[in-house]
């Protein structure tokens, strides 16, 4: 079983702000109830108020997978692209063992 984390960035259109912390904080509290998530948070830059950062950790792919089709994901996700202008697409890392 190989652990998977997943990074990647939305620029939120300043309108959007209010609207995407709620969606955001939804997502985050159900995302951790699953039982696949080891580690899911929204990060704020510091320089930057309308960019977020999402790191995510999973127990494998299959749980990520499953995590792809839950209706809170499948729900809030399409509202979070519409509010970003900008948005990298995920990158997935797995740890290097020592």
């Amino acid at each position: 079983m190989i652990m998977l984390k997943l990074i990647a960035s939305n620029h939120i259109k300043k309108d959007q702000l209010e609207k995407f912390t709620v969606l955001a904080k939804e997502l985050i509290m159900k995302s951790r109830a699953e039982e696949g998530n080891l580690s899911y948070s929204i990060n704020v830059s510091l320089d930057d108020p309308c960019l977020f950062t999402f790191v995510e950790v999973w127990r494998d792919q299959k749980a990520f997978d499953i995590h792809n089709r839950t209706p809170h994901f499948t729900d809030i996700f399409p509202q979070i692209q519409a509010m970003s202008d900008k948005a990298t697409p995920p990158t997935f890392y797995t740890e290097l063992d020592a």
